[in-house]
């Protein structure tokens, strides 16, 4: 068993994200996606004792500074597409603002999860074989978060 801590659009709200990472230590998170729209350095290194992976959203706009403070923390950058395998399970993440992209990767089953941000509003759907999972935002009134437990991908929306 493994569980994955998702979170999205975070857009610089650093106390939401302190409350994030120990939601998802007191739920064994093992490994945190974020889904893009990053604000800025101090999410990064907030969750740099995390094995972390990002990928950018449309209001990322210092690109290279964001890669640069990933990368000096150990953790992962992928772009704006990442994905990862974890217990035989192909995970892929993107922040959701490239709607064709989105809907391509979405109904390719070449997915068992793929998670992604941009429209602030927390959601879980099938498509085919494929979780769509969307873990909200921290601009929202009620922030939220999602963790999945891996290998049966059990999705669990927490407010944070």
């Amino acid at each position: 068993m493994l569980k994955l801590g998702i979170i999205s659009d975070t857009h610089g709200a650093l106390n939401e994200t302190a409350r994030a990472i120990k939601l998802f230590r007191e739920h064994a998170v093992q490994t945190v996606i974020h889904c893009g729209d990053i604000g800025d350095a101090t999410i990064i290194k907030a969750l740099q004792k995390m094995e972390t992976h990002f990928v950018l959203g449309n209001m990322d706009k210092d690109k290279e500074v964001l890669r640069i403070a990933i990368e000096a923390t150990g953790n992962h950058f992928h772009g704006l597409f990442g994905f990862i395998e974890k217990l035989g399970k192909r995970i892929a993440f993107m922040h959701g603002d490239n709607s064709e992209r989105f809907e391509h990767e979405s109904k390719s089953g070449n997915w068992d999860l793929l998670c992604f941000g941009h429209t602030h509003v927390a959601e879980i759907q099938h498509r085919n074989s494929t979780v769509l999972l969307n873990p909200g935002a921290f601009i929202r009134a009620v922030p939220s978060v999602a963790i999945v437990t891996l290998p049966d991908l059990t999705v669990e929306m927490m407010d944070v």
